[in-house]
């Protein structure tokens, strides 16, 4: 029997058309060097209109990919509106990539038009001459001696009337495109649909995940050209929750005022970023972060203490998230379960998360048998749903699939109450005496130590054990511990084993451009001998 309920498209023309009706007083906040600029939602969404139409007129057609090279702002959310809603891509584009990976990735997805923040021109310029594809480029903004023909937004839009009739699609049509970092190779292109984005836009108003809704204002320190912001700009369209943007001020200090400013009852960004709010709120009697229910973190593992200390010090929640850029990216965030004490919940906000309504997760060995959910076998990830990819664009990763499933690289346990745990990428795995050290698990307890403000850990040579951990330490200001303080102190938390005996301290580690420990950089800089060694 064929049931008789209502059926149509999922599509992000109707996000904007609710956000105007339901949630049209709504504000975005957009900092700047002095202060905020506020826009509503339904003045947005005439803008989004104002800029379908531009590009229309521009030539823009449907699967044309448009490009955005921004931080996170009102017109960078704008460009999220309308060019999806019209049938374009929206292609967001890493400003921390280094020039020749950017270009690769725009020549790629074949770009035809660019938006860029008036800050960002100068990294566009270097590699304008190698984008043969882009026919225009919008700047966002005043700017002076541009150094290529540019379009001005605000005149570009204004030249139109709100009210675009915006296209029936295919719920099935590409909507948004982000491409991985390429930590481990070229970039790869990872496509989102309509339906996509809005099933998971949906799954992250549940109560389960990040229960975003009318009453929230969001602080969105992630990235915009990240993931699609972890989807939180079209969760915020169709919650009705309001949105802090921070641009480029992604410091402790700046985001610590904005905080005390504006109030937000949200936050999401990596861990590093909440660190530095810690530190820039302890050197603050004045501190105030209580308008926040819940800080989100991922992007890295969280450690335990940056949790505890949140909660402790300023009576904030964090929660963990996880999830990749071909899974869109939320699979689990950390909730706790009913019935834990305070106290308790805090070994569940450490997990990686419990698996969301909508993905299919599994553990496999090496040769692929499926392994239980017991909460000890240790395996890699899988994962499958309506919002993880299958494919990447015009790329054969067959290594990267098996039988349908995505194969995450990361490796853990799954309970069988749907909690993971991971203990570490399958590549950084460190493998000892033909047993395994999380490198992961040593980084997060390092990281407790007052004396740390980050650390990561990768596998040595050794002529006896095969490898070692090293583990290379950023002091926070005024610190000097030392190595065999460090060694002392880890021996209350892992087995005698794990403890590395080798040791490095740095005045920063290298990251990637989504901000992760860049592990590839520092076994390179190891290699080289640029790591000024200590073996206890």
């Amino acid at each position: 029997m064929r049931s008789t309920m209502q059926d149509g498209p999922l599509l992000i023309r109707d996000l904007i058309r609710q956000s105007q009706w339901m949630y049209a007083d709504k504000e975005v906040f957009t900092a700047t060097a002095n202060g905020f600029t506020t826009a509503t939602f339904s003045q947005m969404a005439s803008r989004a209109e104002q800029l379908a139409a531009a590009l229309t007129r521009l030539g823009v057609r449907r699967d044309d990919r448009v490009a955005t090279l921004m931080w996170n702002n009102q017109v960078h959310m704008e460009a999220y509106m309308a060019v999806p809603a019209m049938g374009a891509i929206l292609h967001t584009l890493n400003v921390r990539l280094f020039p020749e990976q950017l270009a690769f990735i725009i020549n790629h997805a074949q770009d035809s038009v660019i938006m860029v923040d008036p800050s960002l021109v100068p990294l566009l310029a270097r590699i304008k001459h190698e984008i043969p594809t882009v026919r225009h480029v919008i700047v966002a903004g005043p700017l002076e001696d541009a150094p290529f023909e540019v379009i001005d937004y605000e005149g570009f839009i204004a030249a139109e009337e709100p009210g675009f009739d915006w296209p029936d699609l295919d719920e099935m049509d590409a909507a948004v495109m982000c491409y991985t970092s390429g930590t481990t190779g070229d970039p790869k292109g990872v496509v989102y649909s309509h339906r996509s984005i809005w099933l998971h836009s949906m799954a992250a108003t549940s109560a389960n995940s990040l229960g975003l809704s009318d009453h929230d204002r969001c602080l969105l320190v992630v990235p915009m050209f990240h993931v699609a912001a972890w989807g939180a700009v079209y969760t915020a369209l169709m919650a009705g929750a309001e949105l802090i943007m921070p641009q480029m001020f992604l410091q402790g200090e700046p985001l610590l005022e904005m905080i005390m400013a504006l109030r937000p009852t949200v936050a999401l960004g990596i861990p590093t970023i909440w660190n530095d709010l810690l530190r820039a709120a302890g050197g603050r009697s004045d501190a105030d972060l209580t308008s926040l229910r819940n800080i989100l973190a991922g992007g890295a593992a969280v450690p335990r203490f940056i949790i505890e200390a949140f909660r402790e010090r300023h009576g904030v929640d964090v929660l963990q998230g996880w999830g990749m850029t071909e899974t869109s990216p939320l699979v689990a965030v950390s909730v706790p379960p009913r019935g834990v004490s305070r106290e308790h919940e805090i070994d569940y906000r450490v997990k990686a998360g419990r698996v969301m309504a909508g993905v299919q997760v599994r553990l496999t060995d090496e040769e692929g048998n499926v392994l239980p959910r017991d909460g000890v076998a240790v395996g890699e990830f899988e994962l499958r749903g309506p919002w993880i990819t299958s494919a990447y664009y015009g790329v054969d990763a067959p290594e990267s699939f098996r039988d349908g499933w995505l194969r995450s690289g990361d490796v853990g346990t799954l309970d069988p109450h749907g909690y993971m745990v991971i203990t570490d990428r399958s590549k950084d795995m460190i493998k000892s005496g033909g047993e395994w050290i999380s490198s992961v698990a040593l980084e997060t307890t390092v990281i407790g130590h007052d004396g740390v403000f980050e650390a990561a850990v990768i596998a040595v040579p050794d002529d006896r054990w095969q490898e070692r951990p090293l583990c290379v330490v950023v002091r926070t200001p005024d610190s000097r511990v030392s190595a065999q303080e460090l060694h002392d102190y880890l021996s209350g938390f892992v087995v005698k084993w794990w403890i590395p005996e080798h040791w490095a301290f740095v005045d920063a580690l290298p990251k990637t451009s989504v901000g992760k420990f860049d592990k590839r950089a520092l076994r390179r800089l190891h290699f080289e001998g640029h790591l000024e060694v200590i073996t206890l």
